[in-house]
């Protein structure tokens, strides 16, 4: 009887931790309520090393980050991220980001150059556990790209640079995202980059309806191709506006912050951002 009284003494202890860490985690993370994982890019934190920079999103309080291609990895690990790094390499990365409790969502920007290494490119992704591949690529490689994507089961996003670059504009993007063929092959959007291309961010993201698979997220000072990153919800980017329409969309994903600015302290106005990100969706509609 006492045997059978520890047992479920212990379940309701178990239990009552679940719950516990779950309404934390709530609490803590808002927005995973709506089905949004809010981390950062590694390009943010391009000073340092990728496990510097696993180190950084930690400590701003996110569980998810966006890898870039050419950084340097550092943590005793000799080499770049590069989506030709070996098999021991990739899982030295991987023990990189259990340690701290990161989890890898999304690669990019990134291209390749044949089809041999678009394959390539998608097999790094499997082996990393990689959702997202965010790319801005040649016109003559989306049908590829859209079978690959299909293949693999593993999203591909259209990224968009400010104008004069290719991708600039939502218009060729959805042309693009057509070209491929694939449910798989949606937008990266880029909030911040159609802000300094002068186009509302709100405009553009309605105009991706049904395509978004991925986001960039920032806020700049001002609406000019020289405007740089402040805290989100402080600058012209009508971050709470941009929220509410991903809410209304039902848009499921990642946001990836951005903070191309203060580059050598940028981690707490990451993580100033993430507040401010935190209490504007509580006010959601």
């Amino acid at each position: 009887m006492n045997y059978k009284k520890h047992v479920w003494s212990s379940l309701i202890a178990i239990v009552a931790i679940v719950f516990t860490t779950s309404v934390l985690k709530a609490q803590d993370r808002p927005e995973e309520k709506l089905g949004w994982k809010l981390g950062a890019q590694a390009y943010s934190f391009n000073r340092f090393t990728f496990a510097e920079a696993i180190a950084k999103v930690d400590s701003c309080k996110l569980k998810y980050i966006e890898a870039y291609p050419g950084q340097t990895i550092g943590g005793g690990i000799e080499g770049k991220m590069d989506f030709a790094m070996s098999k021991e390499k990739r899982a030295q990365v991987l023990q990189l980001l259990k340690d701290k409790g990161i989890t890898l969502v999304a690669f990019g920007v990134v291209s390749a150059d044949s089809p041999e290494a678009w394959r390539q490119l998608f097999e790094f992704a499997k082996a990393m556990g990689i959702k997202n591949i965010n790319t801005e690529p040649k016109q003559e490689d989306l049908p590829l790209i859209g079978k690959l994507a299909t293949e693999f089961k593993i999203k591909v996003s259209i990224h968009n640079h400010p104008n004069p670059t290719h991708y600039w504009s939502p218009e060729i993007v959805l042309n693009a995202i057509q070209l491929a063929n694939s449910k798989y092959v949606g937008a990266c959007a880029d909030i911040g980059h159609w802000v300094r291309s002068g186009l509302d961010p709100i405009e553009c993201l309605q105009k991706y309806k049904g395509h978004i698979n991925h986001l960039h997220f920032k806020d700049l000072n001002e609406k000019s191709r020289n405007a740089h990153d402040v805290h989100w919800g402080t600058g012209v980017g009508n971050i709470k506006g941009v929220m509410q329409e991903l809410k209304n969309q039902k848009f499921k994903g990642m946001l990836s912050a951005e903070y191309e600015y203060n580059w050598l302290a940028n981690s707490a106005d990451i993580a100033a951002s993430a507040e401010n990100f935190r209490k504007l969706v509580k006010d959601l509609e």
